[in-house]
């Protein structure tokens, strides 16, 4: 009803091989729950992780937000959990 969905996250920026890409915003809830937002890609000079997508609000809760990406390694970030009262928030990637 009066949730909204989660933003998704910048893409990262790469200056010699692949950037991270951003993750995509949870999706609202039934009631008033907000989707979490998606994590950033790594920014990164070699590769970067991509960012972890936004949890899923669920009636009420907001879903948790995506983890960025790495810096260097290239871990991606994990994703937000669903959310029924309060989704827990991604990890962030290893820089």
């Amino acid at each position: 009803m009066l949730g909204c969905g989660g933003i998704g996250g910048a893409g990262g920026f790469s200056e010699v091989g692949t950037a991270g890409t951003g993750g995509t915003g949870g999706r609202a809830g039934l009631l008033v729950g907000n989707g979490g937002a998606g994590g950033a890609g790594g920014q990164s000079t070699m590769i970067g992780g991509d960012g972890g997508n936004g949890g899923n609000a669920v009636l009420i809760g907001n879903g948790g937000n995506g983890g960025n990406g790495g810096t260097t390694s290239g871990d991606a970030g994990t994703g937000g959990s669903r959310g029924q009262l309060l989704g827990q928030d991604g990890l962030n990637g290893l820089s």
